[in-house]
């Protein structure tokens, strides 16, 4: 397997060597999946396959290598350099992330202090999703939501793995270095989950373009308004908005004359107005394009406008 060394290493030794046995290139491996006494899970293209102790795939669950608590213990040591509480900030909101940009969950058994979240112990559930950046992935995209020279409210529309976030993080960074559509604008990003940038350190990983802030592991609805307050940005961008808090934090963005790309879960614009906080803002005409992403990652199925009259459609020769 062609992969990083430098990732290889995050892992047990025995798993090193299953690994780097394995056919599968770096570019179509989405997520390591780890569970102590569970089959050794990958995700391929949207494919999850077991994986064997020769380092074969397989669809057949009984010929999976089994994860032991030793080589979960070893591997979350080589994660976190030997040292849980240097990394307890994190490990509270259920991920972690490392050098590349890349995200583990964690799951275990959750110590509380009252009501919040103090830690994890007995992590006996990895999720490592590795971050693809795909350079160019929003070109065609972009005619669509700039129009007259400006940025529209684009909300990005897709099943979970249906590439929303790497076609936000392309648009992100060619909005902010500039292109043959629009000069390059401020951008401010709102990281909640370390998964556009990847920002290890407060770097981003990814290449978010040369006027790109980012507010890493910050709420969403609080880090809108702490980046209009403090960075003056044209653009901010969020990944899955969810709540009222989200709705109300985007509509005063707006409010201020600030553009906002986001991404929402979903399969369809008639999907997301069963949801109330979207489809109120589908009502109100809020988000001035919808882009319908499909299963498989990046692939644009629909664009339309605030009226619902549809921009484009697959098949279209501008995509």
């Amino acid at each position: 397997m062609n992969i990083h060394k430098e990732f290889i290493q995050i892992f047990s030794e025995n798993l090193r060597f299953i690994i780097k046995k394995m056919r599968v290139e770096e570019e179509n491996l989405q997520e390591i999946r780890m569970r102590v006494e569970k089959p050794f899970l990958i995700l391929v293209d949207g494919e999850e396959y077991f994986v064997t102790e020769n380092g074969e795939l397989t669809k057949k669950e009984e010929e999976g290598y089994i994860i032991t608590k030793q080589e979960m213990m070893e591997t979350i040591s080589y994660i976190t350099h030997y040292s849980l509480y240097a990394y307890e900030e994190e490990i509270r909101q259920g991920f972690l992330t490392i050098e590349g940009g890349h995200r583990i969950g964690i799951a275990g058994k959750m110590v509380m202090d009252g009501k919040k979240i103090k830690s994890i112990k007995y992590i006996s559930f990895l999720n490592i999703r590795l971050t693809h950046e795909k350079k160019g992935c929003a070109d065609c995209l972009l005619p669509y939501i700039i129009n007259d020279g400006k940025i529209c409210h684009t909300l990005l529309v897709s099943p979970p793995r249906g590439g929303k976030t790497t076609i936000l993080r392309d648009l992100v960074r060619q909005l902010s270095n500039g292109t043959k559509f629009l000069n390059g604008v401020t951008v401010g990003v709102v990281d909640e989950r370390s998964e556009i940038g990847g920002s290890y350190l407060g770097i981003p990983q990814n290449d978010l373009g040369i006027r790109t802030d980012v507010l890493d592991c910050c709420p969403k609805a609080e880090g809108m308004m702490m980046l209009i307050r403090s960075m003056s940005p044209q653009v901010i961008a969020v990944d899955e908005i969810g709540d009222y808090e989200d709705s109300r934090a985007i509509e005063t963005v707006m409010n201020c004359g600030c553009k906002v790309i986001a991404t929402v879960h979903g399969d369809s614009i008639e999907d997301i107005q069963k949801k109330p906080i979207l489809q109120q803002m589908v009502t109100q005409k809020v988000f001035e394009r919808y882009v319908i992403l499909g299963k498989k990652p990046g692939k644009i199925l629909e664009i339309f406008d605030e009226r619902g009259t549809r921009l484009y459609q697959e098949g279209a020769s501008v995509c």
